[in-house]
């Protein structure tokens, strides 16, 4: 997935797209993905309506929902509205079916998950075998049923959503490739998982937290320069938000600090994971920061963290990390 195709404001354009495709009333909607077992609502038809016309805080909340649902890559909803109804036709019913086969499609996630997982092991050590490459066109969807011993309309589900993942790609008339990225093989299952597995806040917290201060060593021995601008910039903006007491602005750049770090360190399974996490946890998390007193708190520790990587210390970086993450826990509510 290309990144000039991403972009936030286009979340709430195709949650509208993605509602008149499947051919629900906003009300079915919230029936169908933002309601609890117990049939719940979790927002009125008002509420949709307006956030689908104007956005606002609950879009992230809607999108999560709904990806999970459905079993599809949250960040598609980020894509240009052309680019996401292109992806989404890939793994939604046919038109003519209604919401009962969004049940029946629930029913199956979980078969269609176990195949997703073996067929991205499959192809992953094929990789690193060097049987496979970028660009490189796989088995046929009737092969790889019989190679893994499921129905072939299981098999194409599970295919359609590694293509949604950024792993394959699906040419109609041509067959199923490699993507031009074989990384994503290695990258892309572990970001997902993470967003799959979202109430496992404590054990993600303390991933992010060992992903972070590895960030911040590798950081401090970065030499390009290309790349340090950007922490350069994340840096001075929050410094100016800090001094113009513009503290909603200040939050949104320390996010954009902390995964600019994680840019300099050069390792893109850290990143990757980094990106996953904070989106991760800007959703499910909310925010205990009441007063001016703990900002200066973070905006010194950044100050910190940012010296000991301006100087190429790695170590007294990774130490500057881990006591600002450590600090943030008690700062922040996680649950």
């Amino acid at each position: 997935m290309e990144e000039k195709r991403l972009n936030p404001v286009n979340k709430k354009e195709n949650i509208r797209l993605l509602r008149r495709r499947m051919r629900m009333t906003q009300k079915e909607f919230i029936q169908n993905f933002l309601s609890d077992n117990n049939g719940q609502a979790s927002m009125s038809v008002a509420t949709l309506s307006n956030m689908e016309a104007r956005g606002g805080a609950r879009v992230n909340e809607v999108i999560f929902n709904v990806a999970q649902k459905l079993g599809i890559d949250a960040m598609i909803f980020s894509m240009a509205p052309e680019a996401f109804l292109e992806k989404i036709e890939l793994v939604l019913p046919e038109k003519n079916q209604g919401t009962d086969s969004l049940q029946i499609n629930s029913g199956l996630e979980g078969a269609i998950w176990q195949t997703v997982n073996r067929l991205t092991m499959y192809f992953a050590e094929k990789i690193f075998n060097k049987e496979l490459k970028k660009g490189d066109k796989i088995q046929s969807d009737r092969e790889l049923a019989e190679l893994f011993g499921v129905g072939r309309s299981s098999l194409r589900e599970a295919l359609k959503v590694l293509a949604i993942m950024g792993m394959i790609d699906i040419r109609p008339g041509q067959g199923t490739y490699i993507s031009s990225s074989e990384t994503n093989f290695f990258i892309i299952p572990l970001s997902w998982s993470l967003f799959l597995n979202g109430n496992q806040i404590d054990s993600i917290i303390t991933v992010r937290n060992l992903l972070e201060i590895k960030a911040a060593e590798l950081a401090a021995q970065c030499q390009k320069e290309e790349i340090l601008a950007k922490l350069h910039d994340a840096t001075y903006k929050i410094q100016n938000s800090y001094t113009e007491k513009n503290y909603k602005e200040f939050l949104e750049g320390d996010l954009r600090f902390h995964i600019s770090i994680a840019e300099c360190s050069e390792n893109q399974v850290i990143y990757s994971m980094i990106q996953t996490i904070s989106n991760l946890m800007r959703h499910v998390s909310g925010t205990g920061m009441v007063n001016e007193e703990q900002i200066r708190q973070i905006y010194e520790e950044h100050q910190k963290i940012y010296g000991c990587i301006l100087t190429h210390n790695a170590d007294d970086a990774g130490k500057a990390m881990k006591e600002h993450l450590e600090k943030s826990s008690k700062r922040y509510n996680y649950r």
